[in-house]
């Protein structure tokens, strides 16, 4: 899954097939032969380097390869007692992984990956026939969303619209676990942002004005109360009444 979605995102930005041609060099146009088509063991067979013209290849394909395998095993874990929210899930990391990728290289968050994914997200989710927590995940894609919209009229050119609508992706995802759930991951995802961005400015890598993609630190904020921050929400949550 991790070498497909290193295929989507280099290719879909660009409006090319993600099933045709085979994978080839970027440098030479040979195809890459299968036996060096292995995810990570291919890169590391090949020393990093094209077989046949020696041009560097980006470590960030085995790292990604590498990286949504770990999120699927952690994934997995998490709901290995709820068998039935899986597929949901295990569908939520690879679009995840997708978006921040495509988003950290383009500045952008397509519509082809972001509006699909509410229909088969919510399909998904729909098979676990829990009516309650579907309610909530719909109450809680609608807050976020909301939320998000305003941010981007109150300030205009501050988030994109792409923002926006992937927020209603983790609103949903996050708020059909608990509303704790939702409290942590929009939180998070504002914190790793702000942080990220004194960072850059820190180290001269951007200014005040620069524009930092947004959407990989939403996703990492939704994974990080997924995988198990939510319960600080919910201790917040029952700290105030709620």
């Amino acid at each position: 899954m991790g070498s497909f979605l290193n295929v989507v995102a280099h290719r879909l930005p660009r409006g090319e097939s993600v099933v045709s041609p085979p994978s080839a060099c970027p440098d030479c146009g040979t195809e890459i032969r299968a036996r060096h088509n292995v995810p990570v063991l291919g890169w590391l067979v090949l020393r990093g380097r094209c077989y046949d013209c020696g041009a560097p290849i980006s470590a960030r394909y085995p790292l990604l390869e590498a990286g949504t395998g770990v999120l699927f095993v952690l994934t997995a874990l998490r709901f290995g007692d709820e068998l039935r929210l899986l597929p949901a899930y295990l569908a939520f990391a690879a679009i995840g992984v997708v978006l921040a990728v495509i988003d950290l290289d383009t500045r952008r968050l397509p519509n082809a990956i972001v509006l699909p994914s509410y229909v088969v997200l919510g399909a998904l989710l729909a098979i676990g026939w829990d009516g309650e927590s579907l309610l909530r995940a719909g109450l809680g894609a609608a807050i976020l969303f909301g939320f998000f919209f305003a941010v981007a009229m109150a300030a205009p050119g501050g988030m994109g619209f792409g923002d926006v609508k992937l927020a209603g992706i983790v609103g949903g995802m996050t708020a059909y676990l608990s509303w704790g759930s939702l409290l942590v991951g929009a939180f998070l995802g504002f914190l790793l942002g702000a942080v990220a961005g004194v960072l850059l400015m820190a180290a001269s890598r951007a200014g005040r004005k620069s524009a930092v993609p947004f959407g990989p630190f939403m996703i990492l904020g939704a994974w990080a109360s997924i995988l198990g921050a939510s319960h600080l929400g919910e201790y917040y949550l029952d700290l105030i009444g709620l």
